[in-house]
């Protein structure tokens, strides 16, 4: 058996990130979503391997007063050439599928991984550039202002929220990097290594683990007298009867009065939540989940907009406060509802 070769399973996992490299030049492979009060519907910058799509129109239109530079296909190289590189990546592993070489395959994935840092970096470099070099002479000038857009996920920009994830396209190029991975894994025996030493399996899941653990949303904290409600748009001065929201795509909205942020979420459906929170009563300003909070509701509790409702990280703070405010315990379910 020649060992220099990669078997049956890993030919078939090579065409299909062959299929994926292809395919992905149909699709845009970045985008950058940009959201504000006067588009409500939200505006969108498409990024394809061959040119710049979207509402390419109004969102130069908003550079021009700020002093950004327009965006045009043509005034990029990028798109010029990376057709041709997906391609030569599409066909070297196509060609790998048929010599079926462990070398070569890792270096298709060396390669390909090194040119995924490079885009990054030239992704980033491009925003900077944009987003800094403005124009001293723009209609609207904010000193010290800059512009540049994440590289990935979320930014506030003045009254703009930017939003910067994979398309299709890119989610393709990301799956074909996954798949090289496996591969190349499969055909160290480093797949085999982990399935015998149970020890090392509970590490590395540990690690991933960690790892989820540290992406996981967290709450903003509220700056008193200086956040305005998201809802009521009144200044949040009272640590102890305001909330939050985070979206799923990582934009926090803030309420000085639990029941603004129950209103706001129901005006706008639109809006996707990955996380709610509530200010503890018991404490100074310190915010809790609310899938997690104890509630009591109504008796004398005298909320900023009326709400009536209060939050406890503990049942402890329930009944300590329930018979001094003649109030109500209530379950998050009701008040979500």
């Amino acid at each position: 058996m020649d060992t220099s070769k990669i078997d049956v399973f890993s030919k078939g996992i090579l065409l299909i990130v062959s299929a994926l490299l292809f395919a992905s030049l149909m699709f845009p492979m970045w985008r950058i979503e940009l959201t504000a009060p006067q588009y409500p519907e939200g505006l969108v910058l498409l990024l394809h391997a061959n040119k710049i799509g979207g509402d390419v129109a109004i969102i130069n239109g908003l550079n021009h007063y700020i002093g950004m530079k327009t965006l045009h296909t043509e005034d990029f190289v990028e798109f010029k050439i990376l057709p041709y590189i997906f391609g030569f990546f599409g066909l070297f592993a196509l060609v790998m599928a048929f010599v079926a070489r462990k070398k070569g395959v890792v270096v298709l994935f060396i390669s390909f991984i090194l040119f995924g840092a490079l885009a990054g970096v030239d992704f980033y470099r491009w925003n900077y550039e944009y987003g800094h070099n403005l124009n001293p002479n723009a209609a609207i000038v904010v000193p010290g202002m800059a512009y540049q857009p994440p590289l990935i996920g979320y930014k506030q920009l003045l009254n703009f929220g930017a939003y910067s994830i994979p398309d299709i396209g890119g989610w393709m190029m990301i799956g074909a990097g996954i798949l090289l991975f496996v591969i190349v894994l499969k055909e160290a025996r480093l797949l085999h290594l982990f399935r015998k030493t149970k020890i090392d399996a509970a590490l590395f899941l540990l690690a991933l683990f960690s790892i989820s653990s540290c992406s996981n949303s967290k709450s903003e904290p509220i700056k008193l007298n200086v956040d305005n409600c998201d809802f009521c748009k009144m200044s949040i001065a009272d640590g102890k009867f305001g909330a939050e929201v985070m979206t799923q795509k990582g934009r926090v909205y803030k309420f000085d009065d639990i029941m603004c942020m129950i209103n706001y979420c129901k005006e706008n459906t639109n809006v996707k939540i990955e996380a709610y929170y509530v200010n503890d009563f018991a404490q100074d300003n310190t915010l809790i989940p609310a899938e997690t909070a104890f509630f009591l509701s109504g008796g004398t509790i005298q909320s900023p907009m009326h709400g009536g409702i209060i939050a406890f990280s503990d049942e402890k703070g329930v009944k300590e406060f329930e018979s001094k405010l003649n109030a109500k315990p209530i379950n998050w379910e009701v008040i979500i509802k």
